[in-house]
């Protein structure tokens, strides 16, 4: 069964708590309308996986809320594409990689101490935007 996603998170500006969404606009070559990082050259849109978010959480020993994090895209089941130019599709949207998301440690302050160590490896992945369209929650995630 192909990963779907999870959830959907944006946060319009920086140490702005992030919100969950439903669906967000995604524009190719500029990133999702509402997040802060819209209109970046490159870090367009960030992706992580449940399952290493699952992990982190019993490695922490407490639940990690998905948007203190401060990812966009959480799907339901990785591995990511993590090389640089590898890609994927969520929906009808191809995405394709720039670089590993590491964790900061602002996770330690929003989530508890040892959040950063805990989520290191499972960071996600920052995406460029090659198409536009819309990214809904239960979206099918497909690798290329």
């Amino acid at each position: 069964m192909s990963p779907r996603v999870h959830a959907i998170h944006i946060a319009p500006g920086r140490k702005v708590p992030t919100r969950p969404v439903e669906s967000v606009k995604a524009e190719a070559g500029a990133g999702l309308v509402g997040d802060r990082y819209h209109g970046s050259r490159h870090r367009h849109v960030t992706v992580q996986a449940l399952d290493e978010i699952k992990a982190a959480a019993r490695d922490l020993g407490r639940e990690i809320p998905l948007g203190a994090t401060r990812r966009n895209l959480t799907i339901t089941s990785g591995p990511i594409p993590t090389r640089p130019g590898e890609r994927m599709r969520i929906g009808d949207v191809e995405l394709e990689v720039v670089r590993i998301a590491a964790p900061c440690r602002l996770l330690d302050d929003w989530i508890g101490v040892g959040a950063m160590k805990a989520m290191h490896a499972r960071g996600g992945t920052v995406f460029r935007l090659l198409g536009s369209g819309t990214i809904s929650v239960g979206d099918e995630v497909r690798f290329d």
